[in-house]
Formats: structure tokens, sequence, C-alpha cells
């Protein structure tokens, strides 16, 4: 991904001034058609906002889709009814990265939709560059704060820190551990260790912390901070009560699911036994009958369908995988065809690693499998 110059100097074009009232862009269109799919449904199908659109969701709520290089495409941005002393508006949950075609999108929107709509504050569900890349440039402009939790928060601001033109040892180390050959290897030094610090607007130095069950009035409305994590430390999705609504980030997508992997940051870590005991804990917490407002993809209803289908996912993923090194001892490179369905080349040997070596440390953990180390390179093997 390039670089963005105007995003760099914290410039902005003049946003310009409409006459007329928001509210016909803000309201649903009862042409959309229910569909369905994989148990879920969709109240409004297809349907998606255009470029400087939105669609109201329900009370409080409305849809923003911002454009993003790459196979997801966009990220939904959710704008939440808000009222202060200083009167309404609008409070921005989730942004984009800080690329071009992002600042652009929110251009639009101040243009249109949004054109005299006052932006209250900035959510963050967590520390990914499609999710708060453009939140430090929104907050500066507007003169807004930033609300995350904690734990994304730091764990963004000591990402960002860490910064350098070639790749860090630990992760070499670490690739070469999971079956990596040494061009592979090689290649990874070389891409650097800054692509994470280049898609994010510098970030405000405070914050507002939100922690789970927390409950944020936003005007008429109450949103409940629900937390998670295993695709990131300390996700937060808000749940509104009373219009049943979950703005859901990453920790509930349609019809993908979220990356879940071991890093150098946490080498040790069990992300998928976190991300498998948040599903219980929203199955536990959320009532079936919300509507789900994701990052990627449409609103949809089915919530506790779609956990249960990704909590079996991953339990068949780790069955196959269990099997196979029980029958011979095996790589976290050669579990891939195991796990994914898709090929595995360059473009996404990392990621694809870090969810290998998270459904095998999840099977070290339940005692299924053991690790050897022969020189560097671990070794899975089944446990009778």
């Amino acid at each position: 991904m390039t670089g963005n110059n105007n995003m760099a100097n914290g410039e902005e074009d003049d946003i310009p001034a409409t006459s007329g009232s928001p509210d016909a862009s803000l309201t649903q269109d009862d042409n959309f058609t229910v569909t369905s799919h994989a148990g879920l449904a969709y109240p409004w199908g297809d349907a998606a906002p255009a470029a400087g659109e939105t669609i109201r969701i329900a009370n409080g709520i409305s849809w923003a889709r911002i454009p993003m290089p790459g196979s997801l495409g966009h990220i939904n941005s959710w704008l939440l009814d808000d009222a202060d002393e200083d009167g309404e508006g609008v409070a921005v949950v989730d942004t984009g990265i800080c690329l071009t075609m992002c600042s652009d999108a929110w251009k639009a929107l101040y243009a249109g939709a949004l054109a005299d709509v006052r932006i209250t504050r900035v959510f963050g569900t967590h520390l990914h560059p499609d999710h708060i890349g453009l939140a430090g440039w929104i907050a500066k402009k507007r003169g807004v704060k930033l609300w995350m939790t904690r734990g994304e928060m730091l764990t963004a601001r000591a990402i960002i820190a860490d910064s350098s033109d070639t790749a860090p040892e630990e992760l070499l180390v670490q690739s070469r551990a999971a079956g990596w050959d040494d061009a592979a290897i090689e290649a990874q030094r070389t891409r650097g260790w800054n692509m994470f610090q280049r898609m994010i607007f510098p970030l405000p130095r405070g914050y507002m912390r939100i922690e789970d069950g927390d409950r944020i009035v936003m005007g008429a409305h109450q949103w409940r901070v629900v937390t998670g994590s295993g695709h990131s430390p300390e996700h937060a999705c808000l749940w509104n009560e009373r219009e049943g609504i979950l703005v859901s980030g990453d920790q509930v997508l349609p019809r993908i699911s979220s990356n879940v992997s071991v890093n150098i940051t946490e080498p040790d870590a069990d992300p998928l036994g976190e991300w498998l005991a948040s599903i219980d804990k929203l199955l536990r917490v959320v009532p079936p009958d919300v509507i789900t407002c994701p990052a990627h993809g449409e609103p949809f209803k089915g919530l506790h369908v779609r956990l249960t289908a990704l909590r079996d996912e991953h339990r068949m993923r780790l069955y196959k995988v269990a099997e196979a090194v029980s029958e011979r001892p095996m790589r976290a490179v050669e579990t891939f065809p195991l796990l994914f369905s898709r090929p595995i080349g360059e473009h996404n040997l990392g990621l694809a690693t870090g969810e290998a070596l998270a459904h095998l440390k999840r099977l070290e953990v339940e005692g299924r499998v053991r690790k050897e180390d022969r020189d560097g390179v671990w070794w899975y093997h089944g446990v009778a």
C-alpha cells in the first residue's frame, strides 16, 4: 500500500456546505429485499450504502461503507445517534485505513449524508488499521475524543513504536520454526517492519477508556460494551439492548472467519482458546434475535447461528489437525491443507502461519499434541 502525503501532513479539503436535511439519505428504503444464506437472514439483502450516502438500520444507528484495497474491499462504519451539551450528532465506529481512497470516502460523507451533522466522538472496536487508520484524523479534525479499550490502545501504540527497515529476528525465528524455507524467510526479512505504522494516522495521546460491561449513554440510547479476544487483545462490541442492535466489529462476521493468530508479541499465547471463550461469552450475554452490524459484509439476523457455526468450524479444524499429526509428525506449514480451503502463497503465508500456530497451540493446551524442537524447527506429534 502506498502512503498518502495529504494524510501524513494532516491536511483536509474544506467540506462543502449543503442546505437540506440529511434525513432523506438516512431513511431506510422499503424496497430492500430480505435474503438468507447459511441460516442467516439479511434484512437489507445485498444493498449497501453508496459513496456519500448512509442507510438507516434502526433507531440510533446508520450505516456507511468505506472502500478499501484488497480482498475485503470495504469496511463498514457505523454511525450512532448521539447528543451532548453542544447538541445532537453522531458517533463514528471504525474508520478505514489511512489511505486517500478512505479519506475521500469520508469527505464524500461530509458533503452528503453527514453535511450539517456533527461528529461527537470516534470509537475503535480494535487496533487493526482498517478500524483505526483514520481515527486520529477524524478526532483531530472534528475536535473529538477517541474511545477504545486499554488493551487495544496500548497494543496499537506498542506496535506503532516498533518500526524497522528489516523484520525482527524473533519473527524470522518463528517463521523458520513453522517450516518456512530460506527464500521465504529472506523475503520476509527484506519487507521490513513498518506496514502497520504506514496505515494509521497518528493517534491522539489521550483517549477515553472503555471496559467490558460499561453502559455508554448517547442521547436517547444506551450502548453496552461487550469485549472479546483472540482476533485482537480486547475487542469491543457495542450492544443496544433496547433496539436489539449489536455492532460486532470483527468479533462476528457473517461470511468469513476473522484471523486468529499467534504472533511474536505474545509467542506463547493461546488466541484460539480466547476466541472460543469469547464465542461462548457472546452466546451467553447477547440474545439471538439482535441485528448484528459487522465490520465487513452486510447486517444480518441469526447471531447465535453464526456464533455456533464459527465455533464448530474451528473445532472441526482442530479435529482434522489432531488426527493428522497422530499419524505422522508435522510442521505448521504442513497443516495448511487441513485448515484452509484456498491456496497459500507469498501474499498470505504470514497470516496462514499465525493461524496454523494458533490451532496447534490450542491442541497443545488441550493435551492433544506435543511440540518437539528439532534444530529450531517445530514438529508436532499426536498424544495417545
